[in-house]
């Protein structure tokens, strides 16, 4: 894939300040890839999402139901956000080793530690199933009625979808319930913090400065996610081994110059709680 500069993403996209849009990664081809191009992108629509290769979806991950997460290595480390892992850097302090005030960081694999619960989340495909959701549904029938054959409808292609044992499904709404997609999900939950910047970087500024830009916030902390050994998703087991991606973004630090093309990818999955910085293709 071509090169990519980082930093903070997840699925469906939004092109820079002059032009764009809620675009479905999987509607990208056809649509909106010429558009990006013209734009800058040196990306194609395949690089960004495809079902039979490694795309850049497969390095975005939706981090606890709520935060976007980033794979940057080939052993599974992960990107995120400060704010979106401190119940588990708060977890792990006590009054004589206080992690959300001194920080923390991993030497090596023995010294990255467990956190219950937590677990990262990944899209293996998206579907429009609109058709088969919306069957039957008509003007004739109230709000209620509605929703139930809605729901009825969905269980049913939750039920009939092909997919592996590990794998989950969700069928989301678009557009005010004009169209609904399913997306086929790989949810990681052995999930072990590797190292936080103390609170001093991590919240500065606090709230004040983490909803106004320019930021000063080093508002960022590390992951790994761990697979068994054949790289599948497992519970915590101290035989569990980094998990090898299918695709990982690699970190530029040249920067950012002027006119570079700018492409943010939010979560269609969980439309209400997105915290994306940037990432950026040259």
């Amino acid at each position: 894939m071509k090169f990519l500069k980082i930093l903070l993403l997840f699925i469906s996209l939004q092109l820079t300040a002059q032009q764009g849009g809620m675009w479905i990664p999987s509607l990208l081809q056809g649509m909106n890839e010429e558009e990006m191009q013209s734009l800058g992108s040196k990306m194609t629509a395949s690089d960004i999402y495809d079902v039979n290769h490694s795309s850049l979806k497969d390095a975005i991950g939706h981090f606890n139901g709520g935060c976007t997460s980033e794979v940057i290595s080939s052993k599974g480390l992960v990107l995120t956000n400060h704010h979106c892992g401190y119940s588990q850097i708060q977890s792990h302090s006590s009054l004589e080793n206080d992690l959300t005030k001194n920080g923390f960081w991993a030497k090596d694999y023995s010294e990255e530690l467990p956190n219950e619960g937590l677990f990262i989340e990944f899209i293996i495909r998206i579907e429009d199933v609109t058709t088969q959701v919306l069957n039957g549904v008509s003007g004739d029938l109230s709000e209620k009625e509605k929703q139930s054959l809605i729901d009825k409808n969905s269980n049913a292609i939750n039920q009939s979808i092909t997919k592996e044992t590990w794998q989950g499904t969700k069928i989301k709404p678009f557009y005010n319930g004009n169209e609904y997609f399913l997306f086929v999900t790989e949810r990681f939950e052995d999930i072990r913090l590797v190292g936080a910047p103390p609170a001093s970087i991590g919240k500065f500024g606090n709230d004040t400065d983490n909803w106004v830009w320019p930021r000063h916030t080093g508002d960022f902390s590390m992951f790994r996610i761990y697979a068994d050994k054949n790289n599948k998703p497992a519970k915590y087991s101290k035989d569990n081994v980094p998990y090898q991606p299918k695709h990982f973004l690699p970190i530029s630090l040249d920067g950012i110059s002027e006119d570079d093309f700018t492409l943010v990818l939010v979560s269609p999955v969980e439309q209400t709680n997105i915290y994306p910085l940037l990432l950026l293709s040259k």
